[in-house]
């Protein structure tokens, strides 16, 4: 029996010691997908959010851009960073796909983190026990964005997105719903208009801005949701352009980047991804050696609670609340659709059918 407890003693030592050893020798890269850390978007958030959180735990931290926009040129950042001692890597964006597809194999000792990739963007391949990928429920924020647009008082909305992306048209769909239901509630869908274009790309430029003062200028346009990356530039250059013009942010609080490029107020709301709350949760899981919860798993992350800021998907705090739509009425929406008396598709198959006018458009160029 001596035996057997000192046994057991031990085994707990080394259990105790290998967890506090692989905390000690965590060492985090961020790897950037086609933008950089200044995009305002999701590399910065993500890039910010990793490096917070290793600052705080003493953890050795750095990020790679790759030289281009291909899965080649991530496989080379992979490489650079697993020959320079970096354990964990955290990847944002679709576009890791085809690197984790590559990668996971070849390197069975990295941790990949993998934000926005879903089973799709993998091709076929299995997800291996060394990678876990997140997904958001970005039709439920979009929803979100488009019903406490209408509740604001706005009649006639734009949305404009980036690449029709799965994420990306979740979005838009959302958005459209959450118009509709607002509309259907205040008695007003036949005065409701979506105007919804895709930019086919995620940065803004002299075309897309131009297709934006049409908007703006000629059509009517209140609001533009900017559905993709630095699309918002030319959004927000646009609705400079014109008194009262308002845009909508996206993945993160963009409206205190928006509003002190294009002018204070300029932002309605943002529709949200908890990209830095999933960094935080993943790296603290290594850290405390339970990555055996995540690992393999691709999750859809979305409510998990009536509060809206404990959601991974949410609209900002900045938003322009007012007496036609509170916090209050905020987190009466969340709790509904919590508890799945509101109800939102995820179908991108096509655009929904619901009682306001959408204008499709299809791209820019």
């Amino acid at each position: 029996m001596k035996k057997f407890v000192a046994l057991l003693l031990a085994t707990m030592m080394l259990m105790v010691v290998v967890a506090f050893a692989s905390a000690e020798d965590m060492r985090v890269a961020m790897i950037t997908d086609y933008g950089d850390i200044t995009d305002q978007s999701f590399n910065q958030t993500t890039y910010e959010a990793a490096k917070a959180w290793c600052d705080a735990n003493g953890v050795e931290f750095t990020y790679y851009k790759p030289a281009g926009d291909s899965t080649a040129e991530r496989v080379a950042m992979v490489e650079k960073a697993d020959d320079e001692g970096y354990n964990v890597i955290v990847m944002p964006g679709y576009a890791f796909g085809g690197t984790i597809a590559e990668v996971q194999g070849e390197y069975p000792d990295v941790k990949f983190v993998a934000l926005d990739v879903s089973a799709g963007d993998l091709g076929g391949a299995e997800v291996g026990e060394n990678v876990y990928c997140a997904v958001y429920q970005e039709e439920l924020c979009g929803y979100m964005a488009g019903y406490a647009t209408v509740k604001l008082g706005y009649k006639h909305l734009g949305f404009l997105g980036g690449m029709a992306v799965p994420a990306v048209v979740r979005y838009g769909y959302g958005f459209v719903q959450g118009a509709n239901d607002a509309a259907n509630e205040l008695g007003i869908a036949k005065d409701v208009t979506v105007e919804y274009v895709y930019g086919n790309q995620f940065y803004g430029d002299a075309d897309i801005t131009a297709y934006m003062d049409n908007w703006y200028q000629t059509l009517g346009v209140e609001v533009v949701f900017a559905c993709g990356g630095g699309i918002f530039t030319s959004a927000g250059e646009a609705a400079a352009k014109v008194s009262g013009a308002k845009v909508i942010g996206v993945d993160v609080d963009q409206a205190a980047t928006i509003d002190a490029l294009y002018g204070e107020g300029l932002t309605v709301t943002s529709a949200m991804k908890g990209l830095a709350a999933t960094v935080d949760t993943l790296l603290t899981a290594i850290k405390d050696g339970k990555w055996a919860d995540y690992a393999g798993k691709i999750d859809n992350l979305g409510l998990v609670g009536n509060d809206p800021a404990s959601n991974y998907v949410q609209i900002a705090p900045s938003t322009q609340f007012s007496d036609s739509f509170t916090v209050d009425d905020y987190a009466a929406l969340v709790a509904k659709m919590f508890a799945g008396d509101v109800t939102v598709s995820n179908s991108i198959e096509a655009m929904p059918t619901v009682a306001i006018t959408v204008n499709d458009l299809g791209t820019v160029k």
